[in-house]
């Protein structure tokens, strides 16, 4: 059976990216993530917002990017998967439980402020950054599916 673990975060960055490179050179990042969800108290009829903060983990190129582009405060969208783990804190001796995002993409989101956009680039062309990965090798022009000579008329 085929299983998923994918996570979508649309929200702002709580703090400046920690960019390090471990000792084989890869380039790791990591920031939290604020999102918020508003709901009416059905008692009171107030609005009640509730925030949920999330550690996220870049690796490679994409941490590098995470580095040079994510600020505190900026709004991003983030895919990943979760990833669960168990530490002991140093003080205590207590073992404690943490969940990570390990994002897969990053999209900048909001204008270009502090980028050094050209003027009249409002930042409206988002394209993802993805992690690297190596590209699905395309079928040779040659192999032919059998389709090709089939008339484009669809009764339906």
């Amino acid at each position: 059976m085929a299983s998923v673990n994918k996570v979508i975060l649309l929200g702002n960055c709580g703090r400046d990216p920690e960019v390090r490179y471990l000792p084989s050179g890869q380039a790791v990042a990591n920031v939290s993530i604020a999102t918020s969800s508003k709901r009416k108290d059905k008692n009171s009829g107030e609005t009640i917002e509730d925030t949920q903060w999330h550690r996220v983990t870049f690796y490679d190129r994409l941490a590098e990017i995470a580095g040079e582009y994510v600020k505190k405060g900026r709004p991003i969208y983030v895919e990943g998967r979760l990833k669960y783990g168990v530490y002991t804190d140093k003080t205590t001796g207590v073992e404690k439980q943490t969940t990570d995002i390990i994002a897969t993409e990053l999209q900048l989101l909001g204008g270009r402020e502090g980028m050094g956009a050209p003027s009249g680039d409002d930042g409206s062309s988002r394209s993802p950054a993805r992690a690297a990965a190596p590209a699905a090798s395309k079928a040779p022009a040659a192999a032919k599916s059998g389709f090709d000579d089939m008339d484009d008329d669809i009764p339906f």
